[in-house]
């Protein structure tokens, strides 16, 4: 039998992250550790598309300056986004000269992103890697539901796309945090046909592959300052304590989500939360490693993903979902 859990081996280190956020995710209780709040939803560019690609071109290279790196100093970048063919991602690359992965895995990519990267320099393939996810509101409005004028009314189990943009730099040593292990999701399909709740589709895939870790690591769940899932939402969040409840594990008290965490519920109309490549990579690539710098040692990212197209949904079809784990140990106890 397989191991469920990837050990890895050499020091895989997160030197930085970089994140851009929009206007909503500026006012909720994350911002302050956000590197740019953008009033602009176009980034002074024509189109919603355009502006996700300008928001990925800027967060690597406010990525690159925190680590005083050209980009000819990276072996590989990986990222994806929402869009068709990950385009915001594949435009923004376009202008670096370096070898790129697209990824598609929804609302996993950045913990795709982080698990691939750091097999790829843990394997010695890279010294540096750079993985990046994004999304933005309006772009993705208009390919997974309706445009913005349109003015749909949303029902409440609905999350908010959120205009953000996550990027992260691995590098082979360095003085943490480090990625020491991983589990690769397994696709999970609970016949969830309701494009509007995410978070039902994607919980059963959160707790499946909770579950695959702790079964096979025998770990105690108070060990980890954080299980941080990204993103199920108020709606999705819910569901996943009910059936971690029903196999016995209790402590919800360490579980967190990005999308319960980047909105203010009880000020912004976010209806069940935050979804979106964006919002799990610039949680994770802000908060989560200001924490892991600052008193938390040990923290799983486990990326959740609705592996959903408009044109499946159209004909009737499920929700198919995954969810990835990373996690993230601050060195401190080596």
């Amino acid at each position: 039998m397989n191991n469920e859990i990837i050990k890895i081996n050499s020091d895989v280190s997160i030197r930085c992250g970089a994140s851009i956020v929009g206007a909503d995710e500026s006012e909720g209780p994350l911002s302050r550790y956000f590197d740019i709040c953008e009033k602009d939803a176009y980034f002074g560019q024509e189109t919603w598309e355009k502006a996700e690609s300008e928001m990925v071109r800027r967060t690597v290279g406010i990525l690159l300056g925190k680590a005083e790196l050209d980009i000819s100093d990276v072996g590989c970048a990986l990222g994806g986004d929402l869009l068709n063919q990950c385009v915001a991602t594949g435009y923004c690359f376009s202008g670096f000269d370096i070898p790129y992965f697209g990824l598609y895995g929804a609302c996993s990519t950045a913990a795709e992103g982080l698990v691939l990267g750091s097999l790829i320099c843990g394997g010695g393939y890279s010294d540096r890697v750079i993985t990046v996810a994004s999304s933005h509101f309006s772009s993705s409005e208009r390919q997974f539901r309706y445009p913005v004028e349109y003015a749909g009314q949303r029902t409440p189990t609905s999350q908010q796309t959120v205009t953000g943009c996550g990027a992260f730099l691995l590098e082979r040593g360095g003085g943490g945090p480090y990625i020491t292990e991983a589990v690769i999701g397994k696709v999970v399909d609970k016949g969830i046909t309701d494009a509007n709740n995410m978070g039902a589709a994607m919980a059963p895939a959160a707790a499946d592959t909770i579950l695959r870790y702790f079964r096979e690591s025998g770990r105690d769940a108070r060990e980890f300052d954080m299980i941080v899932t990204g993103d199920l939402a108020f709606e999705g969040t819910e569901i996943l304590k009910e059936l971690l409840h029903f196999e016995k594990f209790e402590h919800f008290d360490r579980i967190y989500d990005c999308g319960m965490m980047i909105f203010d519920r009880s000020r912004q109309d976010v209806h069940s939360g935050g979804s979106g490549c964006g919002c799990s990579a610039s949680v994770v690539a802000s908060y989560i490693l200001h924490e892991l710098e600052n008193g938390a040692d040990d923290v799983l990212f486990v990326g959740t993903g609705a592996m959903m197209s408009p044109l499946a949904i159209l004909q009737g079809r499920s929700i198919p979902s995954i969810a990835h784990l990373v996690h993230i140990s601050s060195g401190r106890k080596r």
